[in-house]
Order: structure tokens, then C-alpha cells, then sequence
């Protein structure tokens, strides 16, 4: 099975750049198998396709407007994600939405979508993550790697947090 963790933000502006940080975090913290790849997908939208087309899983981590504190760490999975597109969750929403929906069409689409989102708590320009954020990044990573565990993936602790998780 060929499962994709993408994360998606814009780094420039803070906690807006949660999800490429989560992937950053995760490949740092976890041994990961070859099926299993991972992409900072920055701000990229329908540039993602031939990356996406064909995959098993996706696991997208970005950061979500969602009616929680700052730092909140949600999952949403297949139907909840869909549904959740209704609304405006995340400011990289339309981009993923189009590019799922162009997936379908010529049948490359994932058969599941999982969302780890991380509620911001400051999108002002900078590159560093407030400190909410940075320890939910964290928390996110090591979600991404319990995902990916449950999906079958052998997934092993490299240092730090995730050894001492473990």
C-alpha cells in the first residue's frame, strides 16, 4: 500500500506553515518505510497531482480553521474530510479540494484522506511557529506516525520526543 503524508503551508507566515513543519517533524522523529512518502507540499495545489494520483492513503497536515483553542490538534478522515471542505477549513482547502476532485475524474483518486489539522494561533509574517503551535507540531508528527502505524506501516522512533514516547 502506497500511503502520501503531504504537508501543506505557507512557512512565511507563522503557524500558517504548521503543516509542512509537522512533516518536517516527522521525518526527523520516525524511520519510515519505502512505501510511505513524505512532501512538503508548501502551497501547492493542482502541481501536487502526479504526487498524489495513485496513492492508497493521503495524509494531509495543515493548519485548520476549526472552533477550538489555539493548538488543538484535530483528525478528520474520508467523509468528515469531504464535509469539511463544505466549510472553509483551511486556507490551502481549495487547492486540495480541486486537486481530489480532478483526481476522481481520472480515477487516481486516494482511497482514504486522513487531515491531522493544527488550529493557528498567530499568521502574522515570520517564519518560526508560536510556541502553541510548535508543541502541537509535535503532538501532530507523532499522530501522523500512530496513522501510519494503524495503516500497517512499521514505523520506528529515531531520537528525541518520539524515542522517549516509545
Amino acid at each position: 500500500m502506497r500511503t502520501l503524508v503531504l504537508g501543506l503551508g505557507n512557512i512565511l507566515l507563522s503557524d500558517e506553515g504548521v503543516g509542512v513543519r509537522v512533516v518536517e517533524a516527522l521525518a526527523a522523529d520516525y524511520r519510515v518505510p519505502d512505501e510511505v512518502e513524505i512532501v512538503d507540499g508548501g502551497t501547492s495545489g493542482m502541481d501536487l497531482m502526479e504526487t498524489v494520483a495513485g496513492c492508497d492513503c493521503l495524509i494531509v497536515t495543515d493548519a485548520v480553521n476549526a472552533d477550538a483553542l489555539p493548538g488543538t490538534v484535530l483528525r478528520f478522515a474520508d467523509d468528515a474530510v469531504r464535509a469539511f471542505f463544505q466549510t472553509r477549513l483551511s486556507p490551502h482547502q481549495l487547492g486540495l479540494s480541486d486537486l481530489l476532485a480532478a483526481l476522481t475524474l481520472t480515477d487516481e483518486a486516494p482511497r482514504r484522506v486522513i487531515l491531522i489539522g493544527v488550529v493557528p494561533a498567530d499568521l502574522s509574517l515570520g517564519t518560526e511557529l508560536s510556541e502553541t503551535v510548535a508543541e502541537a507540531r509535535d503532538a501532530a508528527a507523532e499522530m501522523v506516525a500512530r496513522e501510519l502505524d494503524t495503516l500497517g506501516h512499521e514505523i520506528a522512533p529515531r531520537t528525541g520526543r518520539a524515542a522517549e514516547a516509545a
